[in-house]
Order: C-alpha cells, then structure tokens, then sequence
C-alpha cells in the first residue's frame, strides 16, 4: 500500500492516475484553480493538511480543476502524493483562484490580487473573527483589496453547529500525552512505569499505530501487572463531548476495567486490589456536583442556576486517582471542576494514601484558568507540561503536574488531515462549481449557504456580521497614545501640555438596559467606551451613534480572551447575569482594575472582599435602580431625619418597573423591558419582613400568596405589593434600629392588581418549574405548553382538550373562579389550542418564537414565551414607581408608635420617584437603573471614590450623595414630604395590617 494512501478509496468515481495525467496534459489553460499552501515555517509542529491527495484527485477528475501546492518537506502526506494524483508543485500560487491552508497566511505570503479580472479567495483559521488585535493587519490586507476571506471557524449549519472542526483527535491525541507525563512523573519518583514504552502520539504515523501501541502497553500490564510501587493505575476522565469521547476510545485500547466513583477509596486504599488492569471512571456530574440546599443533582436546575451548586471533585474523585484527564468545557458562574484550594485539599487526602495519587492532570480542554483553576498556561507539544503551583499554595505541598497541550490534533496530523478534508471537500467543492460557472444541484445551493456564513470579507467589505470590526481596524490605525497624565505628571520636556491617552471604559452586555448608560460615559470625550457583547449586533447599534465608543465580539466562556480585554481598560463595567460577575471580578483584581454593576452582593462576590482591598480594587454593586437608587435614596433620607434629633420607628419601601396603564391590558398586566427570567424566578423565593411589631417569615415559594392585594400607594393606580427577600437584613445597611426595636421593615415589589393570582395560578400548573425539562417540538409546539406542565405536577398524561385541562387545574388547586381567566391567559400566550380556526400551527405561527429544540425546563420556556408576547410593542411605554415611607418620632420620646394609638409628635416621610418612559430607544427601567450605574463609574474611574472591597452604593457618601445629585440634575428626582402622623394618616404600615 502506497505511503499515505487507504486501502479503499475515500471519494467515489475516482479516475486512475494514467487518465487524471493525460485530462491535465490536454489542457493548456484551465479554467479554475485551487491553491494549497504550506504552513508558516515558524508554526514547526503543524503538519495537517486541508485536503488529502484522494480529496486533490477527486476534485481534479470530477471538477476538472488544476490544482497547485507549494512544496513543503513537513508535510503529513508528502508532496509527491499530491504530484501522484496531478497536483502541479508550483512556488507561487498567483494563478489560483482560491487559495486554502490551515492557519493564518503571513502577511508577505498573502496574495490578494484579481485572478483572470476574478476576486481570489482565501480559506483559512485567519483568528480574527473575535476581534484579535494582534490579527489585525490580515483583516485590513482583505478590506483594502477584492480578495474574499472565509473562516473555517465560521462554517456552520443552520443551528450554528460548525461542521469542519478537529475536536475529537484532540481527545485521542491526549490520551498519549497524559500517559507519557504519568510515566515522567513517576520516573522522577523512582518507579519505572509501562507507560514509559508508549512513543508519543507524533511518533506514530497514524491512530491505527497508536492504537497498537496501547494495546502492546496494555498486553504488559495484563501480564506484569502496574509497578507494586504505584499501586494500581486508576485514571478518571470528564467530559461528554467530542474532546471526552476521543479520549475514552483511544483508553479502551488498554485493559481498561469500568468502575463507579463510589468504588474509588476502596480501589486506591486497599492493599490487595489487583494491578494487571488499568481502572477507568468516567465521571459524570452527578458524581461530584451538589446542590447547596441538599437535592440531588438536577441537570436543568444547574444550567438555569448554577450558583446552587459545589463541586465535590476534589474530595470524592482527585485523592484516588493517579490521573485525571479533563476534557469537561467550563463557563464563567459555573462550579469549577475543582479550584485552587480545592487542590490543595484533593492533595492532602491523596498524601495520606500513598505518593502516586493524584500527582497528574492533564487539561486537554486546554481552558486557561477554567475548570481547573491551576492550570495557567497552555503548554507547547515540545514542552508539553509544567508544574502547577497556585500563589498562596500550602508550603508543604508539592505542584501538581499539568499537561495542556492546545494544538494536539497537530500530534495526529494524518487521521485528523484525513477527517477535515472529508468534512471540508462538499463545501469547497460546491464553491468550485459555483466559481468556475458549473451548474448547481439542490446540495450546492445549501453548501454555498455555509460557505457564505463562513466568509468574513468580499467585495473589500466586512459581510454584515463582521462590520463592527470596522472599530477594531480603525483601532489599529490609531497612533499610540501616552499614559494617563494625571494632576501635577507631565511628559513634556519643554513644560508644554503633555500628550495624555482617552481614559477606557470597558462594559460587558448590550442588552435591554445598556442605552442610558451609553450615551452618558460617551458624553465624555475624553473617555474611550468599549462594548464587550456576544450579540454584536446589540454591541454596533449603541455604539453607532458616538465617535468615542466601539463594539467587540466577547465569549464570556472564553476566559483568556476575557482576561485580555479587561487588562486594557480602566474600569469595567458589568451588566451581565449576576452569577458571571465573580470571575468577571477576579480578572478585574488580577489586573487591578475596578468594577461596577448594578446587581445584589451575591455571596460569591463577598467572599472577594479582602482580596480586592489587598489588590486596592473597589467592586461596587447594587448601583442600579433596585437595588440602588432606593438603597441611595434611603440612607440620604434616613440620614437627614436622624440629624433634625428624629428617631426612626418605621420603614416601609416599594419599588416596581410597570407598562403605563393605558399598555397594560395584556395577561399578568405586566410586560417586560428586561429578561423575564428574574421575574420569574423572584416568584419562587421566601422573604422575611416586620409588621406592626411581628416578624414575618414567608417560605420559598411562598411570596405569591402572601402579598398584599390592595396596596394605596398611588391614587388611581390599583397596585398589589410583593415582599422582597430578606427586608431585615436592610436595618443596619440604613443605619436604622435593630429589626426587634422597629414597628416595621418592610420592602416589597409593586405590581398591578392581579398580577400575584395570576402568577399563582401558573405556579400551580407547573409553568415556573425548574426541576423536568419538557420537549414541546415532540408534542405540538408551544400550543401544548400548559397540558405538558400539568401532566408533570398530576402525574398523569394531560390530553391537551379544554375538559381535560379544567379537570387538572381543579387537581392542582387553582380556584374555580379562576380557572376561566387563567385559561384565557393561556390561550392569549398561546400556551393552549386557540379557540379560532384562523390561528396557525404553533410550531410555524410567525407570530411566536421558535420552539427550542433541546427539552428546556418549563420556567425558561415560559420566560422565552413571555419575553416575546409580553415584549413592548412600537409605541408602548414603561413607567417606574419606586417609594419610601418612614415614621419618625422624637429621640427619647415615650411616646408609643403603635399604628392604633398614632401621636402628634410623630411624623411620617414620604420620598417617592415616578419616572415615566418619554424616549422611544430608552424605557424607564432602562434609565433608572444604567444612569446611576453610570453616574457612579464615572466617580470611580476619576478617583472620587476612596473605599475598596467589595461593597454597596451606601457604604460611602462619595458614592450615593452625588448619585443622587446628578440624578437630579438629569430629571429623575426624588419627591419628598413630611406629615404629622394623625388619626386619619396612620400610615403604610397600618393600611397595610387592616386593609383599611
């Protein structure tokens, strides 16, 4: 068999080689031509190839094409196999049409010239989709000429799935690696181990051959048994992808026995396990995650919430292993798979078993600083580990042995060669035809959609996608500016003005509430305002209308590149889901730089306290609207009754973001300007608040029925009001009493009536449910939405008729004289079949949103529903109301402050904000919680404020006292009032007790 040949053909109607020569040989100019080049001299170690010599004859013979390929000697298939099949060796590709490599072009390699009056076109990894700085001038090379650009990484199918990648070679390739550095390690133990004999992967000339060396390892340990030294070989590996399943079917080559987490202590601890077989645990989740609140591991549960959950990895699985191979992908706001204390602890129960447990990783997902906190670099294939030893890592315990490899299908370089080229010839091939003025088939049509998904840049245009990179050119073209030059620092010799660079404000998120904070920083010129956004679309569209600010393509997940962009700003700003900003935050104090939100402390961030006062980085949360334009507007108030020599007795807040009421006749009486999410999932919390001198204590899940139905906040408005978490933690945030020494504290949420029962209705049917993923594309489209949660809370299938749904709303306890608007509700969200006829299938009414086509919890899917049906329409208007009432009597009054024997000494404050949408691009909400986000990061990024650690609005007046100021030059004021308490103005408190 000839040298890089199969022994069957891989394509079919392949000519033999006397014919593809003589059809070259008649044709003296032909018409279209293909270009494979070889791969930048300095990258040593990349061998693949994009097209094997069977894809070059197929498209050859079949296509009629003339291809030419640069000569390179480092090739996986030499060049004489291309010569074999009529490639022609030619040193310049200036006649070819289309131009493919693997990675990037040289920029003195690159041709962009017109072939024939025709554009040429590149295919390439160019890694410069994400916005890399560094790539830069290739992208600019394609803008200033008619050559087209196509990213392989950008192929992809209609889901967004691509379709030429090399993930699973990366597993099989690392399993080798991980066994050569097991074996090093224990050299440098004393122990000689099997695994020595296994050659590199790159030692192979393909996966059969590896194979068979693992099978020659494994036929030695069978007899021999592992080294009595080391105790049995056991080797854990996560991951369920491509990455993981490469790897399990590369170690099922060896005598691999299967076995279970649970048996793990037994197999390292015991004394007469036996050693001819290598132990193998493929470790799923449910092995080492737990929920927090102590129930079981739940799949949906930990996707939607995933700060419910710990990982245990480092105490049931790492002490007993001798190997961990990772190829679990990490997020930001997900457990990680274990982190650096974590280490540390996995360590110290693995030393008390023996020296050769858990003394390995290897990191083959490659994830900087993910998962696997300790795993800071990727690691080269001619150096392919390090140790690992995290800053503050105990003295007495030694690194841990990383292998992170990040090219590692460039080890395997003729099977994976193989596998692209298969996956990447229909593609190229439906181009060539296309191209060359062949006529299509049906197939070429859809392969010419990837193919245009996939190109970044035609015409010297960026393709609409790729348009916000017009920011990142221009970045590029700008002359390096000086530091900052603060007050007193020049850097002008002759004492003129220094040269000083614009201040830089990174933001991470686009969405609904980003406007207002836009155009505030970007009123500043001397601040330069970057978006970092995974919905570049969003991103461009703030920032089109300033000079001053530019959109980036961010991967939150992509923590190496999320590291970069934050080490270039000044300040951050995150308007992210709350469970991200943790690690957004330890990037920020990696690089000490401050950060701002607008969201809760979680406890995640509070555990970084002490780490940002020591990196001197302030974290500043709760700056939006609730929480923090209440939070401001509180303490201000609080502060100024308690210096007129006032004590306060109550304290009663409400906040709500609603539609005008004139918008708000739809279902719930509610719609959204943000995520549904929150909402929703603010309907299954507890709360804990004080009335009338008792304590409340409302149970998870508990707060729809335990508001208050009839709330006389705002003349004409009828409004309810929900408790709102935990009120008495507030007391001594607002420096009040004590919760025993105050009548009441209370905050709540505002709501129109009816919101409450309505929402209840659809708790008790099932809708908020987070626990049982449903699929509603198997059981007709969002139309079977309300039978399919029912039949999950009744235990019994659900038929999806009106009879039948009455019948289990009855069982799950929705009131009689409820069922008959709720079931109208549903119908207007169209989770039932409509009662019209002219309603179409929910599956493809355009009136709807796509049904998600992976099971997806009921809770989400309702908050994709209502996120579109109770969206603002052209036109609609939001409103936001938010109030504080306090009562305050005289310090060292005796007087009693009980809401039945109101006094004359005692007064009652009112300081109410209403702020009702005016601008169409902009809703309240959006206002009311980007303004004083902004407002504040523009106090921190200019040195106003001193404090440090991770803190709220209220724990320094240089914070929420010009907040609230500038808020009020900018029109969203507080409105205050004070009153005598009298028998007729009793109060919140008592109206809310009596209903009265």
């Amino acid at each position: 068999m000839r040298l890089g040949r199969t022994s069957t053909p891989l394509y079919r109607n392949v000519l033999p080689l006397c014919s593809v020569t003589r059809s070259i040989s008649t044709s003296t100019n032909p018409a279209f031509t293909l270009g494979i080049r070889r791969e930048d001299p300095s990258r040593i170690w990349e061998r693949r190839v994009p097209l094997i010599p069977e894809a070059v004859q197929s498209l050859i013979s079949e296509e009629g094409i003339r291809v030419l390929i640069q000569p390179c000697s480092r090739r996986v298939f030499p060049t004489e196999e291309y010569l074999k099949v009529g490639a022609q060796i030619s040193d310049s590709l200036e006649e070819a049409n289309v131009v493919i490599g693997i990675k990037e072009t040289p920029l003195n390699e690159l041709l962009t010239s017109p072939v024939n009056g025709r554009p040429r076109t590149h295919i390439m990894f160019s890694h410069t989709a994400k916005g890399q700085l560094y790539n830069m001038p290739l992208l600019a090379r394609f803008t200033d000429s008619t050559a087209r650009l196509v990213d392989y990484e950008l192929l992809t199918n209609t889901e967004g799935k691509r379709v030429v990648a090399f993930g699973w070679y990366a597993g099989a390739a690392g399993v080798p690696e991980a066994l050569n550095a097991l074996a090093l390690d224990h050299l440098h133990r004393g122990v000689s181990s099997p695994f020595l004999l296994l050659p590199r992967p790159y030692n192979h000339r393909g996966l059969d051959n590896l194979r068979q060396s693992l099978r020659d390892i494994g036929a030695i340990i069978s007899k021999h048994g592992t080294p009595k030294a080391t105790g049995p070989y056991i080797i854990a590996v996560t991951g369920n992808g491509n990455v993981s399943q490469g790897a399990l079917n590369l170690l099922s080559e060896l005598p691999i026995k299967q076995v279970q987490v649970k048996d793990l202590k037994k197999l390292a601890t015991r004394k007469d396990t036996p050693r001819n077989v290598v132990y193998l645990v493929h470790v799923k989740p449910e092995d080492y995650l737990i929920d927090i609140r102590g129930r079981p591991y739940d799949r949906s549960t930990y996707y939607s919430k995933p700060e419910l959950f710990n990982s245990l990895f480092y105490e049931r699985v790492a002490p007993y292993i001798n190997l961990l191979i990772n190829g679990a992908g990490w997020k930001p706001g997900f457990p990680r798979l274990m982190n650096n204390l974590q280490l540390a602890n996995a360590q110290r129960i693995a030393r008390s078993i023996g020296p050769f447990q858990f003394t390995s990783v290897a990191d083959i997902s490659c994830d900087i600083e993910g998962g696997l906190e300790f795993v800071s670099k990727a690691a080269t294939i001619s150096d392919p580990f390090f140790t690992a030893r995290p800053a503050n890592h105990p003295a007495d315990l030694p690194g841990i042995q990383v292998m992170s490899v990040d090219i590692l299908p460039s080890e395997i370089p003729l099977d994976s060669s193989r596998h692209f080229s298969t996956k990447l010839l229909p593609y190229l091939r439906s181009l060539i035809r296309k191209e060359s003025g062949k006529k299509l088939e049906s197939q070429d049509f859809e392969n010419l959609d990837v193919v245009k998904r996939g190109t970044m840049v035609e015409g010297g245009k960026l393709e609409p996608p790729h348009a916000w990179l017009k920011g990142q050119l221009k970045a590029m073209q700008r002359p390096i500016e000086t530091s900052i030059v603060t007050s007193g620092e020049s850097t002008s010799s002759s004492g003129g003005l220094a040269q000083t660079r614009k201040k830089r404000v990174l933001l991470l998120g686009s969405g609904m509430v980003a406007k207002p904070a836009v155009d505030h920083i970007a009123s500043r010129k001397d601040i330069e305002l970057i978006i970092a956004s995974n919905n570049i679309h969003e991103g461009r569209a703030l920032a089109k209308a300033h000079d001053n600010v530019s959109a980036v393509s961010l991967d939150i997940a992509d923590g190496s590149m999320l590291d970069a962009t934050i080490s270039q700003a000044d300040l951050v700003i995150s308007l992210l889901p709350m469970p991200l900003h943790a690690d957004v935050a330890k990037h920020c104090i990696a690089h000490r730089k401050h950060m701002v939100t607008a969201s809760y402390i979680s406890p995640l961030m509070k555990v970084l306290h002490q780490q940002a006062q020591d990196a001197d980085v302030l974290l500043l949360n709760e700056i939006g609207l609730d929480p923090g334009i209440d939070h401001c507007s509180a303490v201000d108030l609080c502060e100024r009754i308690r210096s007129q020599g006032r004590e306060i007795t109550s304290f009663i807040s409400t906040c709500g973001g609603l539609p005008v009421p004139e918008d708000s006749n739809v279902p719930l009486a509610y719609k959204f300007s943000w995520s549904p999410r929150g909402v929703l999932t603010a309907a299954l919390n507890g709360a804990k608040y004080r009335l009338g001198g008792k304590n409340f204590d409302v149970p998870p899940g508990g707060i729809l029925s335990s508001g208050f139905p009839d709330f006389p906040l705002v003349p004409g408005l009828a409004l309810e009001c929900l408790p709102n978490r935990d009120s008495l933690s507030y007391g001594p945030i607002y420096g009040l009493n004590s919760a025993e020494k105050l009548k009441s504290m209370f905050r709540g949420t505002l709501r129109y009536k009816g919101f409450s029962s309505m929402m209840q209705c659809f708790l008790s049917s099932g809708v908020l449910d987070l626990t049982t993923p449903l699929n509603l594309n198997a059981h007709g489209g969002w139309y079977s939405f309300l039978s399919q949660a029912l039949s999950r809370v009744c235990g019994r299938q659900v038929k999806n008729t009106s009879a039948d749904i009455i019948s289990a709303l009855r069982d799950t306890g929705v009131p009689d004289g409820k069922i008959g608007e709720f079931l109208e509700a549903a119908e207007w969200l169209s989770m039932t079949k409509p009662s019209s006829t002219m309603i179409m299938d929910a599956q493809t009414d355009l009136s709807l949103p796509l049904v998600p086509t992976e099971p997806t919890t009921a809770l989400d899917l309702f908050a994709r529903l209502l996120a579109h049906k109770l969206r603002y329409l052209p036109g609609e208007k939001d409103s936001v109301i938010l109030s504080h009432e306090i009562i305050s009597r005289p310090l060292g009054s005796t007087t009693t402050s009980t809401v039945e024997d109101p006094s004359s000494d005692m007064q009652i404050h009112t300081s109410t904000l209403i702020v009702r949408q005016t601008d169409p691009f902009s809703t309240a909400m959006a206002v009311t919680v980007s303004l004083p986000l902004a407002i504040a990061a523009l106090r921190v990024l200019d040195g106003h404020v001193k404090i440090r650690g991770t803190v709220g609005p209220t724990a320094d007046s240089e914070i929420y006292r010009p907040v609230l100021k500038e808020l009020e030059d900018l029109g969203v004021v507080m409105k205050e009032e004070t009153k005598r308490r009298t028998t007729g103005n009793k109060g919140l408190a008592y109206r809310m007790m009596t209903g009265h």
